[in-house]
């Protein structure tokens, strides 16, 4: 009955012209309306320098480009050149300050998580939670502060020094890698350093042996190669969610979706027999499974899922991909261009040799004892960081409050990110001589530059939780190089020019490197 009086109801023509014409007003005075709302909160930012934009998407389409090219970085950085060393960015009306002075990335990241101001950015939480479910590094708050509780002890320097036996050795299987490589056989380093930190993190994390050909009875054996190429698909799709892209997109019948879908499903089928079993040990308060090896039992898997009863089986498999994504990448990474600025720098290769020559001399091995003597050896990869932050323009944070940067007013709302390209070449902070190599700068007291801005692993309570064990791994990994190899690049200066962007900075070439054995 409904439906027949409907059917005889009519409107005039002009009626219905109204009726569209006064939606379509209406819409567009809505859309105008917030449009002047954000800009009139935002407008403390429009006195900073902005690269050009487009009236409605503002920055996005260079970002998404920039992000598709593997350029992002670099963008920043360039934008970071051109425009000093605080600027703003638009992603349609929400605004992105960019800093680019170590001191005031440092302080603003320390004191305004400390008050309160500064909090995650909302957009790159979800993007990380989004990897493999709630995971520390999507965390706020109180959800934060028991993650980062339960695995601080863990990463301590001192819970690390017992694994200094598992990372040489290790390390050991990758200088026999280069030693049965022909003399004149090109052999791309940064593919073998993945090797190295992938089976370090996967046997501290899950408690896989680190040789290859030690079964690993917990779950499927560790190939390196399609952990690797999964884990690069999932963090690719990582930063395309925190730069603009809409979570929803990997829904589509897209190759980047099918892709994105059978990476997901294959670290999944690689971990989720390991959670399962350290849920079970913990269930059944017993160590003594069958099939469970002695690594496992003392992994840190097991010894998280034990005393933090909030971790639950989704949980924890989020957890042990972030700790395997951000355990490979960032020291493999920085070993290759240390590497490579170690051919590039003849005295610093020099003095670097001489030292690990005398410290093998004294020791006779590289040891935990060794380590006092090798503090040339940590200023290297600390200088490597500085010209090649790993993990430049993938953090950022969000104005919970209006707040001020340098006398600069902060509204609520606003993003705050970095670009540690530009800051690691600061000239009023790292001179002399801001774009050349030299690790003294860390060592040289009469100037109190050891109190030089080392916000690479991040600052404050927030600060990489890996930090100790990235820079024993290079330090093991460089020393033992060093010890064994003469070495050059065989692309020259253009191996760390080439530079692309997936979460993290890596070198394009890989670093093929020419090494010879020292007699």
């Amino acid at each position: 009955m409904f439906q027949d009086i409907t059917a005889q109801i009519t409107f005039p023509s002009s009626s219905l012209q109204l009726v569209t014409i006064l939606g379509v007003t209406g819409t567009l005075g809505i859309f105008s309306w917030q449009r002047w709302k954000q800009k009139n909160a935002y407008h403390a930012l429009r006195s900073l320098p902005s690269p050009p934009r487009h009236w409605l998407l503002g920055n996005i389409p260079q970002i998404l480009a920039a992000v598709k090219q593997k350029k992002y970085f670099q963008l920043l950085f360039d934008w970071s050149k051109q425009l000093g060393s605080m600027y703003v960015y638009w992603t349609g009306s929400q605004p992105v300050v960019v800093l680019s002075k170590p001191k005031v990335i440092e302080d603003t990241i320390v004191n305004g998580m400390r008050d309160g101001s500064l909090v995650r950015a909302e957009r790159a939480t979800k993007a990380w939670n989004d990897i493999g479910g709630p995971i520390l590094l999507g965390q706020q708050g109180t959800e934060w502060q028991w993650r980062r509780k339960a695995w601080n002890p863990e990463f301590s320097s001192s819970s690390l020094s017992k694994y200094v036996e598992i990372i040489s050795q290790a390390c050991e299987q990758i200088i026999e890698k280069i030693r049965e490589a022909e003399s004149s056989k090109e052999v791309q380093v940064d593919p073998l350093f993945v090797e190295l930190t992938m089976r370090v993190i996967s046997h501290i994390v899950l408690g896989i042996p680190v040789n290859p050909k030690t079964a690993s009875p917990e779950g499927p054996p560790l190939d390196v190669k399609k952990v690797y190429e999964a884990m690069s698909i999932l963090s690719y799709r990582f930063l395309r969610v925190a730069t603009g892209q809409k979570k929803w997109v990997k829904y589509l019948p897209t190759k980047d979706s099918q892709d994105y879908w059978a990476a997901k499903k294959y670290i999944n089928q690689f971990i989720t027999p390991r959670v399962d079993l350290a849920l079970q040990i913990r269930e059944q308060n017993n160590t003594n499974l069958e099939k469970v090896s002695s690594l496992f039992q003392e992994s840190m898997l097991v010894k998280i899922a034990a005393k933090e009863p909030k971790y639950n089986r989704e949980s924890l498999i989020g957890e042990a991909v972030e700790l395997l994504l951000a355990g490979t990448d960032t020291t493999a990474h920085t070993l290759s261009f240390a590497v490579a600025e170690l051919s590039l720098n003849p005295r610093v290769f020099q003095q670097a040799q001489s030292i690990v020559d005398q410290v093998w001399q004294n020791q006779g091995a590289i040891n935990i004892e060794s380590f006092k003597e090798l503090s040339y050896i940590s200023a290297i990869i600390k200088e490597t960081l500085r010209l090649y932050s790993i993990a430049s323009g993938s953090t950022a944070l969000e104005a919970e409050r209006e707040f001020s940067i340098e006398g600069q007013v902060i509204p609520r709302g606003t993003i705050i990110s970095w670009s540690m390209l530009a800051a690691g070449r600061d000239p009023e902070v790292y001179s002399p001589k801001p774009e050349e190599f030299m690790p003294e700068r860390w060592l040289d007291k009469s100037k109190e530059t050891t109190q030089l801005p080392m916000i690479h692993f991040g600052s404050g309570s927030h600060r990489c939780l890996g930090e100790h064990l990235s820079m024993l791994e290079a330090t093991v990994m460089l020393s033992l190089l060093l010890h064994h190899f003469d070495w050059e690049l065989v692309k020259g200066r253009s191996s760390v020019e080439d530079l692309q962007q997936n979460i993290l900075i890596y070198p394009a070439d890989g670093i093929p490197v020419r090494f010879k054995l020292r007699k």
